[in-house]
């Protein structure tokens, strides 16, 4: 049966996150809505990167398989399927993709940027945090650079997370500055539940001096995550990219 991947983004301001729930509404079940009112069948769609409630996504993949006499008629209903999703989700393309292809496990890497700012700014109130306090930027990227240098990053993940492993390999960990904005970027093959956050959140007390890089190195190796700092709220986290 062929198979395709569907490319999308969203503002996931009004969403419980990426993957379908019961009981609440989801990118998921309004992509899975809009293709089962348009071609008048069930859909079940494959993830390849989760996003927790209120992360955005400015590239994310999900996948599926539709038996059609051309492929085309999927392919060319972009226009038709964004004209039916909620005007904070759109689909950005749909290709047809080798049957046995999956958008999550063929993902060699996952892109996140988190974006805070200082001055306050109408414009960012949904998209970023408003952080309006000095940070030492040196300070920050010498705790990103501890980060490229880890695999275990259990300190990092959320409790109650079903996952065979906390490793994972890190090749881009970087804080920078943009106009108003501070962002923190980071690249890697997979990321655990609540990661992001809880290494914005504890860097964030590096780069105000309420923790050292030793304290931080020890928060880091002690793979327990009640020292992590998760208070980093989901708005100002996006998905910018999968690559495959």
């Amino acid at each position: 049966m062929p198979r395709f991947f569907l490319e999308v983004a969203y503002k996931g301001t009004k969403y419980a996150g990426f993957q379908i729930q019961q009981n609440a509404n989801t990118i998921q079940a309004e992509v899975e809505k809009a293709l089962s009112l348009y071609f008048r069948t069930a859909f079940e769609l494959t993830g390849s990167s989760r996003t927790d409630s209120g992360v955005h996504a400015l590239q994310n993949f999900f996948h599926f398989d539709f038996l059609v006499e051309d492929s085309a008629t999927v392919s060319n209903s972009v226009y038709r399927l964004n004209s039916i999703l909620p005007h904070d989700i759109v689909i950005k393309s749909i290709c047809e993709v080798a049957d046995n292809a999956h958008c999550r496990f063929n993902a060699v890497s996952r892109l996140y940027e988190y974006t805070i700012y200082n001055r306050k700014d109408p414009f960012l109130t949904d998209r970023a945090y408003y952080y309006p306090y000095p940070l030492n930027l040196d300070k920050l990227n010498e705790a990103a650079a501890v980060i490229k240098s880890t695999e275990n990053f259990k300190s990092f993940s959320k409790k109650n997370t079903q996952v065979q492993t906390h490793l994972c390999n890190i090749e881009e960990s970087v804080w920078f500055v943009d106009g108003n904005r501070i962002i923190y970027r980071v690249k890697g093959n997979r990321f655990l539940r609540g990661m992001v956050k809880g290494l914005v959140g504890t860097m964030l007390k590096m780069g105000t001096g309420k923790i050292d890089l030793d304290e931080f190195i020890k928060i880091v190796d002690s793979h327990n995550c009640s020292l992590a700092d998760f208070s980093a709220p989901s708005h100002g986290l996006i998905l910018v990219a999968v690559s495959y």
